[in-house]
């Protein structure tokens, strides 16, 4: 009986070491992404790909081709959400390619910010025409100064 308990505890660990080792969550999120592949300071290649999944340690993504493991990488992902509902967002990454299966690669995070991204001509378009519109509106007083803070 005693070694059924001892060979169940070998099985039990067995199983915990073959699984998924990782502490950091990932999540499965297929962004579009820029790729850029720099050794010394100097970019060796570039290209666009997606996300597969990332967690807060690093980046599994699809670069449609294989890439050098060991080498450093800079991805800049396309966020899905504005910023204040007007900005468009990029997460920069940088680390070093760790694993590559086919076109997959696995990347190990040194560094991670924000960007924002320069608005397109439409979007400062409709944004000038919105703020000349809502200016127009502004209360002013009787001798013609205006009673809003913008104007």
């Amino acid at each position: 009986m005693n070694s059924m308990i001892v060979h169940s505890e070998r099985v039990k660990t067995m199983e915990s070491v073959g699984g998924d080792r990782r502490t950091d969550r990932r999540y499965k999120i297929q962004l579009d992404l820029r790729w850029k592949l720099i050794r010394r300071r100097r970019v060796l290649d570039n290209g666009v790909g997606q996300t597969v999944d990332f967690s807060s340690g690093g980046v599994l993504f699809d670069a449609g081709r294989p890439l050098p493991v060991g080498l450093n990488v800079e991805l800049a992902i396309t966020w899905p959400v504005l910023l204040h509902d007007q900005a468009p967002l990029q997460l920069i990454v940088s680390g070093r390619i760790v694993r590559c299966t086919a076109n997959r690669m696995a990347i190990e995070m040194a560094q991670h910010e924000f960007r924002t991204l320069g608005a397109s001509a439409d979007q400062r378009l409709a944004a000038g025409a919105a703020a000349r519109t809502s200016s127009a509106f502004l209360p002013t007083g009787t001798n013609g100064t205006s009673f809003g803070k913008y104007r």
